[in-house]
């Protein structure tokens, strides 16, 4: 199983950047999936997640520091799964390294930051002011 986070760079404050994150070798339809980050000398913080509502529908959830500029979605295309954050509006204190993450269940361990099943490896997001 792998997760593979891509997207990440240097954008200026306001302006806008989309993060992907590829997961193959498991079948994740069913999966929560979603994002957190980590600025230096911070906790992981949770970010997004969209969760399995029934067949082929999710509903996505947000920390309040991001919701209403923050929007995360997922696809599938050649047997992986694909989780999305498009981030509009970015502000000096979005950035951090960036996270993708999937658990077959959403709930309190999102907010919590874990234990979480599968984890990506970070893109970093550098916001100039």
């Amino acid at each position: 199983v792998q997760l593979q986070a891509s997207g990440g760079g240097l954008v200026q404050a306001g302006g806008s950047l989309k993060l992907s994150c590829v997961a193959s070798g498991r079948t994740f339809s069913n999966y929560a999936m979603g994002w957190f980050r980590q600025a230096p000398g911070k906790e992981r913080e949770f970010v997004a997640v969209t969760r399995w509502t029934g067949t082929n529908m999710y509903a996505a959830d947000y920390s309040e520091s991001v919701k209403g500029r923050f929007t995360a979605w997922r696809d599938s295309a050649y047997g992986n799964t694909n989780v999305y954050l498009q981030m509009n509006s970015l502000k000096p204190e979005d950035a951090a390294v960036y996270y993708c993450a999937a658990h077959p269940l959403s709930g309190v361990m999102w907010s919590r930051g874990g234990p979480l099943d599968y984890w990506g490896q970070g893109t970093q997001v550098t916001v100039s002011s």
